[in-house]
Formats: C-alpha cells, sequence, structure tokens
C-alpha cells in the first residue's frame, strides 16, 4: 500500500533565518542600553586609547598615562577638523601610525570647513566593520525585533550611495562618499539582496545614475529603501514615470520599509505617505554620517533614536548655550538640553566635534533627537533659531494648509537705515499653500510658541519684524547644487545661516 505524505515544514524564509540570527544581537543592545550605558561607554574609551596609544597622536598626548575619562579629557583636546587636518593630510600620502594604527586607505567626502571646500574623514578598516557596518546590521536587527513578520530579506534592498575616485590622484588614498565607500567594501554576498548593480551606484553623475537605478530597478522584487529622503524621492518619482502607476506599491507590491537619515524627514513625510499608499509601509530613521553611526529609531512609536554604545565610538557633550564649558561624558548629560557632539572613533577622530547638535529624550535608555548643526542656526538678533525649530514651525505651517515642502533655506535680513530686520526664508513648494501670507504667519506664530527667545524678539515688532518667504522655483535647490558640483548623494541644502552667502546665491538664481 502506497501513502500519500504532504511535509507540515515549509521552507523558512532568508528573513526568518536572519531574523533568528539577529536574536542575541538584539538581546545585547538591550541589556547594554538598559542596565551597562556608563560602563561600556567606558570600555570603549579604554579600548581605543590602548589601540593608539603607539601612534604618533598617542604619543604626543601621553596615551600610555591616560587612566579614566578625567585624564583622558586633560591629555586630548577638542579638535575641529581644522586641527586634525595636517595630520589627515599627511595619512593621506600614505604615512602610517599617525591618528590610528597602520594606514588608511579610504576617506568620506564631507562638506567643507571655512578653509576648504572638503573635509576628508579617515575611514579604517576597524572604522568600516565595528562603526559603520555593525550600525548598518543592527538596523536591520532592530527592524526584525519591531516587525517579526517582515519578509524584506526575501527581496532586494534598493540602497541610494554616492560616488568615489581616486583622491587627486594620489596612488593609495581614495576618496567618496560615504555610502559609496560602504557600498564598495561590503561583504558580496549582499549584492544578491540589494539593487541596483554597483557600477550603477557608483555613479558620480546622478541625473544619469536616477535613471538608470529607476530602469534598473522597475522590475526587481524591492522590499526595503536606504537613502537621503530628498535624493530617494527623486529616483521614486522617476520610477513612477517609467511604470506609469500611481502609487510606488503597484510596481513593488512587497515594499515595507524605508531606512532614512542624512536629513530631517519632516518636509518629505507627506509626500511619500502619497506615494507610498499601503498600511504595510514603515520608516525607521538612522543617523549615520561621515564620521560615523551613532543612533537608530529602536521604536516606531517614538522619533527618538537610541545611541549606540557599544560600537568604537566614545561620546562626549558639550553644552549649546555655553561651547567654552567642559565636555560631559554620557552619564553627565541632562534631558532637554541643547549639545554639540563629540566623538573619538577608531577611524583615528580623537575629540572630534562633529558639527550635529543633539537633545537627550530619555537617560534609560539613552535616546536623542538631532536638534541642529552647530553652524546651521540663526542668532544675527538674539533669537537663537536652530534648526529642529525651523522643522517644527514647517510643519505645522505645512499641516495647517495642506503645503508640502521640497527644499528650503533661510536667513537674517539685516537691520537697514530704520533699524527694521527680518528672517527671510527662500521656499520651494511641492505643492503650494493656497495663501502664502497665511503660511508665512503660522510658521511666525509657531516658531514664537516653540522658541521663548525668537518669541522675546518678536515681540511688538520692536526688535525683529514678521517673517519673510520668498518663493523658489521648481528645482532651484537641485540647480543650486549642480552649479557646484554637488547634485545627489549625501551632499544637503544649508537650511539655516546667520551668513546670506547661499540664500543670495540661490536669489540670483531664482531670477
Amino acid at each position: 500500500m502506497q501513502f500519500k505524505t504532504t511535509s507540515i515544514f515549509q521552507p523558512m524564509s532568508l528573513t526568518s533565518i536572519v531574523g533568528k540570527l539577529m536574536i542575541p544581537r538584539q538581546k545585547k543592545i538591550e541589556l547594554h542600553h538598559t542596565h551597562q550605558a556608563e560602563e561600556v561607554q567606558e570600555r570603549v574609551m579604554r579600548h581605543l586609547v590602548e589601540r593608539a596609544k603607539a601612534t604618533e597622536y598617542g604619543r604626543n598626548h601621553a596615551f600610555s598615562s591616560i587612566r579614566n575619562y578625567e585624564s583622558f579629557a586633560n591629555n586630548i583636546p577638542v579638535n575641529s577638523y581644522e586641527e586634525l587636518k595636517a595630520d589627515i593630510d599627511r595619512m593621506r600620502h600614505g604615512e602610517a601610525n599617525i591618528l590610528w594604527p597602520g594606514k588608511v586607505k579610504w576617506y568620506a567626502k564631507s562638506s567643507g570647513t571655512t578653509n576648504d571646500k572638503s573635509k576628508f574623514i579617515p575611514v579604517s578598516p576597524e572604522g568600516l566593520k565595528r562603526i559603520h557596518y555593525q550600525g548598518g546590521t543592527d538596523v536591520v536587527a532592530l527592524y526584525l525585533r519591531n516587525n517579526p513578520q517582515s519578509r524584506m530579506l526575501d527581496g532586494r534592498g534598493l540602497i541610494l550611495g554616492g560616488s568615489h575616485a581616486q583622491n587627486y590622484n594620489l596612488a593609495n588614498s581614495l576618496v567618496g562618499d560615504l555610502s559609496a565607500i560602504l557600498i564598495e567594501n561590503i561583504n558580496p554576498l549582499v549584492n544578491f539582496v540589494r539593487v541596483p548593480k554597483k557600477a550603477t551606484a557608483l555613479l558620480s553623475d546622478f541625473e544619469v545614475k536616477r535613471d538608470r537605478i529607476a530602469r534598473e530597478c522597475l522590475h526587481k522584487n524591492v522590499t526595503n529603501l536606504s537613502g537621503v529622503p530628498s535624493w530617494m524621492l527623486s529616483v521614486l518619482v522617476r520610477v513612477m514615470e517609467l511604470s506609469g502607476k500611481q502609487h510606488l506599491e503597484e510596481v513593488w507590491p512587497n515594499i515595507e520599509v524605508f531606512f532614512h537619515g542624512g536629513i530631517a524627514f519632516t518636509p518629505y513625510r507627506s509626500q511619500y505617505q502619497q506615494l507610498i499608499t499601503s498600511p504595510n509601509m514603515h520608516y525607521m530613521e538612522t543617523y549615520n554620517a561621515s564620521e560615523g553611526f551613532f543612533g537608530i529609531q529602536s521604536d516606531p512609536e517614538d522619533k527618538s533614536m537610541l545611541l549606540m554604545l557599544d560600537y568604537d565610538v566614545f561620546y562626549e557633550f558639550v553644552p549649546m548655550d555655553n561651547l567654552n564649558a567642559p565636555a560631559v561624558p554620557l552619564a553627565g548629560v541632562e534631558l532637554n538640553k541643547n549639545y554639540a557632539m563629540l566623538i573619538t572613533t577608531s577611524c583615528g577622530l580623537w575629540r572630534y566635534m562633529i558639527g550635529d547638535t543633539v537633545m537627550f529624550t530619555s537617560r534609560n535608555p539613552y535616546k536623542f533627537i538631532i536638534t541642529g548643526r552647530t553652524k546651521y542656526f540663526i542668532n544675527a538678533f538674539g533669537e537663537e533659531l536652530i534648526m529642529d525649530n525651523a522643522e517644527k514651525g514647517l510643519a505645522y505651517a505645512c499641516q495647517q494648509t495642506g503645503a508640502e515642502i521640497s527644499d528650503y533655506t533661510a536667513a537674517p535680513v539685516f537691520m537697514d537705515e530704520k533699524a527694521k530686520c527680518r528672517h527671510q526664508w527662500l521656499i520651494e513648494f511641492a505643492k503650494e499653500p493656497a495663501n502664502l501670507e497665511e503660511f508665512a504667519h503660522l510658521l511666525d506664530q509657531h516658531l514664537q510658541s516653540i522658541n521663548s527667545d525668537y518669541e522675546a524678539k518678536r515681540f511688538h515688532d520692536i526688535t525683529l519684524q514678521h517673517l519673510e518667504i520668498v518663493k523658489a522655483r521648481p528645482s532651484l535647490f537641485n540647480d543650486w547644487l549642480k552649479s557646484k558640483g554637488k547634485l545627489g548623494g549625501q551632499h544637503k541644502i544649508p537650511r539655516l545661516s546667520n551668513s546670506r552667502k547661499h540664500i543670495d546665491e540661490l536669489l540670483e538664481m531664482n531670477k
């Protein structure tokens, strides 16, 4: 007699297999963040000092005598890029054991300083593995923890990166966007679950790249997206143009998550929600920069991010209201206070002021929001307007009027002969408000409600007059970036500035 049998076991998906493999890491993250945060950071500090004590920088700053945080802070000065630039230049020319043991081949190109067009951030092999790639792995681990039914790894991930090229013809030095460096050095197995192909991903011409990515990905099973919201949106718009569809899930039925970072998502959220209407779509913010990978949104209901503590990054914080005050380690931070962040990493950045500002929303675990940049604020008249204020104000005005914003920048209009002054906002709308004056009024009122300094300066229009909004023509900001060779990649629009340099250039192109 023959029996017909039916197996009750179904083959496991790649996502479920990876999800099970990541359970130990998920538990370790929870343990480190709820019970061992300060101890973990202490170990990171000691590890970095021990590894680099024989380098030139380590010898010059007596790393061998460092025993605790106090001696660490006493021996090593706070650094900007200018203080480390000479050493980084030597490293780029092939010198070894300068800021970090051995030679460093890769350098992430970042926006420049007052003295240079670009910064070149060292990316060591240890930094790649123990900071950048660990961050990417943990993003997946935390997403799968929150979404156990996910099938994201059973399809392809659309990863939008920049490009790289030889570093000014230096034989042993390569430079490019961090995203391109990550793609170039990634485990080859990852290429089976990502698109586009590497040659396309590393193209330098964003307009050519945008079209090729859209065509390559159009008929793939794309389940997840990773990139900067503004540039990813541009690619997705091209996908929609080629497909003729109305919503992205009609092209990619299994799309489920966008891992975004680099710039605030708030101005783009409504546009993504219109483009992707699937109730199964998720959004997860990450804080990864050329200098390191620092934070992950671990709870979909909480916009704060978890500070990642057990990478090769040691954190310190300087209060923004007194940048001359001593830095404090993690244990010394206060909630709801604006800090400039210092990092020490296995890429050879020592007590490096990264230029970002953060505010802690929780200490157990340590969670934070990005509030802006140390150089991206307006304080021409004592108003202390930061990017977090701007994003919240614009979000409110958009919500009240149904408007949508593509890009913006703002700067002061300084006092005229009648002692009149104001803030000038140049805004490119994806969807214009019916009444621009109403939008400006709502923005102004909300900024006053969330920033007491701004409110005080606006009182009775005595010090600061009502803000002005100038409508930007379509593609103005992209054209401006293109004119500077910065279209695509991880390049960002300077949102707020005490200087009129950027906004005047844009206004000239807006005529």
